[in-house]
């Protein structure tokens, strides 16, 4: 059957994927599953019961919860009847939470713990348009989600026919969902999708990836998140059997539980991986310790679509016998393919991971397009360039503009900006361009590489730009530097701060007989200090001259979403950085005897 709604998904699975583990979590040490049956019932019931509750066409509700089966029945019973799921993060500030509560309209809020029970109930307590909280977990005085579905149910025959006449009336171009932007500055902004924007992107993906109801896929990254979302439904659409991650720190356990085929990711947890593997193969001795990173730096050659050279491809037969197979029992054993998005992918992760033959590709995408303009996929030789973010999916075109912002066009490409239409006429012209605000190139072509983010490209005094992306990602790649922000906006230099891999810098730390009371402490230590001057020096060298980095200067604690220079996305969050470390800006600007600074740095 055609899917044109996300909800024809449903009866898509009702009638093609009869399989009792459609949608699974783990609860009490046991992975409790769903049924296509269970799935398509639950939601029907909820449709019942918000119908019987009032709720009408373009009511919305708010979602704050964790990755759960439940999400799914709600999301499919709100679409159904069309009441928009305006979905949120777990971690964002009170602020924020009172911000989109109240923009977004919304009369019912649903929640899945009792510490987002607690705080969301005071929050709400000041939005005048919510009306009730329910909750996912059974909590002591709160109201439990399930009495909407026993509602729904003792009123079936009552709402059936009412139901049906709704569901056949909405539009692919209806209003589905909500999705508010995290920014980096600034109130979120509402980005209004429709059935049609999720679902083009949906079919274009298809048949990108390999998917089939064999396969196992376990989902960790938030749903509320537009990327997770729309490779939701992908799964549902090929009627895989989704398991949700129980948390971040589980995700190698439930890889080997559930023997994954397939996941999608972002960069950091890629990179976070690739740190524990390197500390494993830092515990390892001898010839084995040598083997271990002789595979290593042998993966980082790695050339695609068979362009390695005989000599290279018998080595990387013995790497993968010898080490390479033992990540991919570390997955699970059945792991076939990664999808990374959200933010630029380091090629050398993507090419490791590949030389192991575990296909890690890129993809490219906003909350605006739904999310996805382009990605990698390993179906046909020629559709695959590390380094880039593959060729543009089927429906949309691309277009780079004069001054390189990548513009884009088709069915995927949001509604608008809720309650916004000033600042959706500046993203989105008179011809229909969604203008993304990141800069790239199309190589021979076909393939979009993106090189930095309009907004955050800035210039020296010389004059000369500085894309801080680009030096970002590739000061990433040293062992010593879990994240890296490059400054120096209308000064005479670029210059970086660092915010080391504290877990490797422990060990060498160890290592080379360096004693430390805490970080703060060790990043002052002259030894230390020497190593990431060798780094930076190191990368300086595959640069261009102006983009040198002369200064820099290392931070003593790990930047997070929780401790906010980190987005819910895991993006740099640059004015808040700015703001945190001025002192240190200031300091390291400072010029010579005479001099003053005339940069301005800019830290608000």
């Amino acid at each position: 059957m055609e899917i044109k709604r996300t909800f024809d998904l449903l009866a898509n699975l009702k009638h093609n994927i009869n399989k009792d583990d459609m949608l699974c979590a783990k609860r009490n040490g046991e992975w409790v599953k769903f049924s296509v049956k269970e799935y398509s019932e639950q939601a029907r019931l909820f449709s019942y019961g918000l119908l019987a509750k009032g709720f009408q066409k373009g009511d919305k509700i708010v979602t704050v919860s964790n990755n759960r089966p439940e999400w799914n029945f709600v999301d499919m019973g709100m679409s159904m009847i069309g009441v928009v799921h305006v979905p949120v993060y777990p971690t964002i500030s009170d602020e924020e939470y009172k911000y989109i509560l109240e923009h977004s309209d919304a009369k019912m809020l649903i929640v899945s713990d009792v510490i987002l029970y607690k705080r969301l109930k005071e929050v709400s307590k000041e939005i005048e348009c919510i009306k009730e909280i329910y909750t996912f977990n059974d909590i002591k005085d709160a109201t439990n989600w399930s009495e909407i579905t026993q509602l729904g149910e003792q009123e079936r025959i009552k709402w059936k026919d009412e139901f049906k006449v709704i569901r056949n009336s909405i539009s692919d171009e209806d209003l589905v969902s909500i999705i508010y932007t995290s920014g980096t500055t600034g109130n979120p902004k509402g980005v209004m999708l429709s059935h049609k924007n999720f679902m083009s992107n949906m079919k274009d993906a298809i048949p990108r990836y390999p998917l089939s109801p064999k396969d196992n896929i376990l989902s960790f990254l938030p749903l509320c998140h537009v990327y997770e979302r729309m490779i939701n439904y992908l799964f549902q659409a090929n009627g895989c059997s989704i398991y949700y991650a129980e948390n971040l720190a589980t995700i190698a356990q439930n890889l080997v539980e559930i023997k994954a085929t397939a996941f999608v990711t972002v960069p950091r947890v890629i990179e976070r991986i690739y740190d524990k593997l390197v500390s494993k193969g830092n515990d390892l001795s001898g010839i084995k310790k040598t083997l271990f990173f002789w595979a290593m730096k042998l993966g980082e050659r790695y050339r695609t679509n068979g362009k390695n050279y005989p000599l290279y491809a018998a080595k990387l037969k013995i790497a993968r016998k010898l080490i390479f197979s033992k990540w991919q029992k570390a997955f699970g054993g059945n792991l076939r393919f990664v999808v990374s998005g959200g933010a630029a992918l380091q090629p050398r992760l993507s090419r490791l991971f590949f030389a192991a033959d575990i296909p890690l590709m890129e993809g490219y995408g906003l909350t605006e397009t739904a999310p996805v303009l382009a990605s990698n996929y390993i179906h046909e030789p020629g559709n695959l360039m590390i380094g880039t973010v593959g060729t543009v999916f089927n429906s949309v075109e691309i277009r780079i503009d004069e001054d390189g912002e990548i513009l884009a066009k088709g069915p995927n490409v949001m509604m608008g900006y809720y309650k916004d239409e000033k600042t959706t006429a500046e993203v989105i012209d008179k011809d229909g361009w969604f203008h993304t605000g990141d800069i790239g190139t199309l190589i021979k072509g076909k393939y979009l590489k993106i090189t930095d983010r309009k907004k955050e490209m800035f210039k020296l005094s010389s004059g000369k730009y500085i894309a801080p992306q680009a030096i970002e990602n590739l000061l990433k790649e040293s062992d010593f530097i879990e994240q890296a922000i490059i400054v120096g906006e209308s000064e005479k230099f670029a210059g970086a701060l660092l915010a080391p891999n504290f877990e490797y810098l422990h060990m060498w730390a160890h290592d080379n007989k360096v004693h430390f009371r805490d970080n703060q402490e060790l990043i002052n230590n002259e030894k230390v200090f020497a190593i990431y001057r060798k780094e930076v020096m190191r990368f300086n060298k595959l640069i261009g001259k102006h983009e040198e980095i002369k200064r820099f200067r290392m931070v003593h604690e790990a930047w997070t979403s929780a401790s906010g220079e980190l987005s819910p996305t895991l993006k740099l969050r640059r004015r808040i950085i700015y703001r945190k470390y001025a002192d240190i800006l200031r300091e390291m600007y400072a010029y010579a005897e005479n001099e003053e600074n005339k940069g301005s740095i800019k830290f608000n």
